[in-house]
């Protein structure tokens, strides 16, 4: 039997609250609720759940600082529940870590819809785990210990190249839009600059393709985006 996801509710509206833990109830999904930061932040200590779905403007403890203590322990994906819609205050949740945002008022089918789109990373990154090297002709993957290896030789990768990577090895033979490697991996889409993907794309691949020119692994879909070589 396939485990519950486990999420954690960091809300101080109770009429929301009570709206979210009703609708998750109603789809299978275990949960705890809490409806202050330092609430959340003890029971997320405690249970260390699957997914966060987080307010930002608490009573105690603001929003993004919340993430900021998450992110020095955990990779859990947070997903951003709040009132602030102003562009300034998504780009600093997701700067500061944060997975997705969504804006209130929303509809709880959008957001049962973006807690699918975790789930599924979830799945692929436990299969990842499971399978511990990823190996593909001369390039090699430590999944465990994050280490990248070309011929048997460490290749070291920024946060960014490595998280790039990943995306590509978890989707591997698949074409990936611009904007989807853009909400991927820093966390917008459509608004965001594709400049920034070509520019640390060339860099990865500066230190993993033996020739640039004929690249092995990471290939470009011209006007699209990219894709891991599948074989």
């Amino acid at each position: 039997m396939e485990k519950s996801i486990n999420i954690l509710i960091i809300e101080d509206d109770k009429y929301i609250l009570n709206f979210i833990s009703l609708s998750l109830k109603t789809k299978g999904y275990s949960f705890r609720t809490a409806r202050t930061g330092i609430d959340g932040v003890s029971l997320f200590n405690n249970d260390r759940p699957d997914i966060v779905l987080l307010d930002l403007g608490l009573p105690d403890i603001d929003g993004i600082e919340i993430i900021r203590l998450i992110r020095t322990i955990s990779d859990v994906p947070i997903i951003v529940v709040s009132a602030r819609g102003q562009e300034n205050e998504k780009i600093s949740a997701l700067d500061e870590g944060a997975d997705d945002y969504i804006t209130k008022p929303f509809h709880m089918g959008e957001l049962l819809a973006r807690i699918r789109v975790i789930e599924r990373k979830l799945k692929k990154l436990v299969y990842l785990e499971n399978n511990e090297i990823f190996e593909l002709d001369y390039l090699s993957i430590n999944l465990e210990k994050r280490l990248v290896f070309i011929d048997n030789v460490e290749v070291h990768l920024t946060p960014i190249e490595y998280k790039l990577l990943l995306l590509l090895v978890q989707n591997k033979g698949k074409v990936l839009t611009h904007n989807y490697i853009l909400k991927e991996v820093w966390g917008y889409g459509e608004t965001g600059d594709t400049t920034s993907i070509r520019v640390f794309m060339a860099n990865l691949r500066r230190k993993i393709e033996k020739d640039k020119a004929k690249p092995r692994f990471i290939l470009t879909e011209v006007g699209i985006g990219y894709r891991l070589a599948n074989e």
